[in-house]
């Protein structure tokens, strides 16, 4: 990090927080989540010494806090302050599952259709973004401070911010797509929502599509003079820049998981538990339980390629890992139902005596039975109706370090731009061709896997989370220089 921000007070906020304090049997531990964000950013706050605001979800992370609700991570190098904002029952289920998660996630996605705008789902929203606004003004200096949101769940609070602390640095960056003017306009409070963006000095989106939707939106909401050419928006007596920083992971620890013998442990262990079988070839899917993510679009070509292409038979089994998410709304419901109930009817039709051709987990796995699964894999289904970035991509890339397999990517995904030249793509709604290529990657030869997956592997070691970090924050830097 620049020596600009080493002389500033850093904030980092986001909706998860990098740590949790949770009851275990009357004792209190910490948990790690697993979200690759928090703990890609969790080693540069270590190096800052900054400040982490986020939603305090866990059940005993009031109890270990002080009187301003903060505390001290990490746990065994103490090294910057956790700020834990502290939500009611009734801001979570409209705050989170209902503004962020029932509004703005399927408008970004362009799923009209299931959003669901509420009065009360935006008053909670709007509030909420209140609340985070007052707990990061109560931890900076007005004049000397640099704050850093994350993601859709804070689009109000940068405005919010402003208006206390005029001076301070403020940038974003947005994790999932941005839709295109005649969708976005789908949402009611539309200019709001840009109008608390614009008060950021730095936005940054995966992708320049993003980046060029951003800006159509506001030319056409809001009063406000736009460059699409360099990506620069005046509003509001300031300037604002726009610009696209694709997100990638940490490649060197994916790499260390697949080779290490913790892995070699979880492979054994993973095929003692479900039927995977000693021969043939595996395909892996890795998601979390999301409509976007395109799992039934997925089953329903690979039962079309067992029936159509008989030989598979025997020889391709699909494991399909899942992670439940947001099972408090219906639709989430009726997707886990559906995505069972295909794999059980995949199953029924053409599982043998000693084959099951789907295999679901939904068990919790260890990093190191992911990158198992990864390594092992002989093609990964990568099948979004609509991703930001999508990860999975790169995670299975990383982890190839045996015999090469395959990436099959939806051509609708953040990641295609980058990877899909030497990917195979796929249309999630084209279910026979969608078959076709899986036939394809199963067929195709060593020489040109190996070609592929090493050119694959290049990209995404070349453009990984360390660049991502480096270019965002070199990108503010130089606009703090000309400030």
């Amino acid at each position: 990090m620049s020596d600009l921000f080493e002389s500033r007070e850093f904030v980092l906020v986001s909706n998860r927080e990098p740590y949790t304090h949770e009851r275990d049997d009357g004792s209190v531990s910490v948990v790690r989540p697993a979200g690759g964000l928090t703990s890609a950013l969790d080693p540069m706050m270590a190096d800052t010494g900054g400040t982490w605001v986020a939603w305090g979800s866990g059940d005993a992370d009031a109890d270990v806090t002080d009187e301003n609700d903060c505390v001290r991570v990490p746990p065994e190098s103490p090294s910057y302050e956790l700020k834990r904002v502290l939500l009611s029952d009734e801001q979570v289920s409209n705050y989170y599952y209902g503004y962020s998660n029932k509004v703005l996630w399927p408008l970004c996605h362009s799923d009209t259709a299931k959003m669901t705008p509420n009065a009360r789902y935006w008053r909670q929203y709007r509030n909420t973004n209140q609340q985070f606004a007052d707990a990061i003004c109560s931890r900076i200096d007005p004049s000397n401070a640099v704050v850093w949101f994350q993601d859709y769940h804070f689009a109000l609070a940068p405005r919010m911010v402003r208006e206390q602390a005029p001076d301070a640095f403020c940038m974003q960056f947005w994790h999932i797509p941005w839709p295109s003017w005649d969708v976005f306009q789908s949402c009611p409070q539309y200019d709001e929502l840009l109008s608390g963006l614009l008060a950021n000095d730095l936005l940054g989106f995966h992708l320049d599509q993003y980046c060029l939707n951003f800006l159509d939106c506001v030319s056409h909401a809001l009063d406000a003079d736009v460059d699409r050419n360099r990506g620069r928006i005046d509003y509001d007596g300031r300037t604002i820049r726009v610009e696209a920083f694709p997100l990638g992971i940490d490649t060197a620890e994916r790499r260390r998981l697949a080779e290490s013998s913790e892995a070699d442990d979880q492979w054994q262990s993973l095929r003692e538990t479900y039927p995977i079988p000693d021969e043939g070839q595996l395909a892996l899917g890795v998601d979390r339980l999301d409509y976007t993510k395109g799992i039934e679009q997925r089953l329903d070509a690979l039962s079309h390629l067992w029936e159509w292409y008989p030989d598979c038979r025997e020889r391709l089994t699909y494991v399909q890992k899942v992670t439940e998410s947001r099972s408090q709304i219906d639709e989430y419901q009726h997707l886990q139902e559906s995505v069972e109930e295909r794999v059980e009817r995949i199953n029924d039709r053409f599982a043998t005596e000693t084959w099951q051709p789907i295999v679901p987990i939904d068990d919790h796995l260890p990093q190191s039975a992911l990158a198992a699964l990864y390594r092992e894999a002989d093609i990964c289904l990568v099948s979004s109706l609509r991703d930001g970035m999508n990860l999975v991509a790169k995670e299975f890339v990383a982890s190839q370090v045996n015999d090469p397999g395959v990436l099959v990517l939806s051509e609708l995904v953040g990641a295609h731009e980058a990877l899909g030249e030497l990917a195979l793509t796929v249309h999630p709604n084209d279910t026979e061709a969608f078959a076709a290529t899986i036939e394809d990657a199963r067929e195709m030869q060593p020489a040109e896997r190996s070609n592929r997956m090493n050119r694959l592997r290049e990209q995404v070691a070349t453009n990984d989370i360390g660049r991502w970090k480096h270019d965002v924050l070199q990108e503010a830097s130089e606009i703090l220089e000309q400030q």
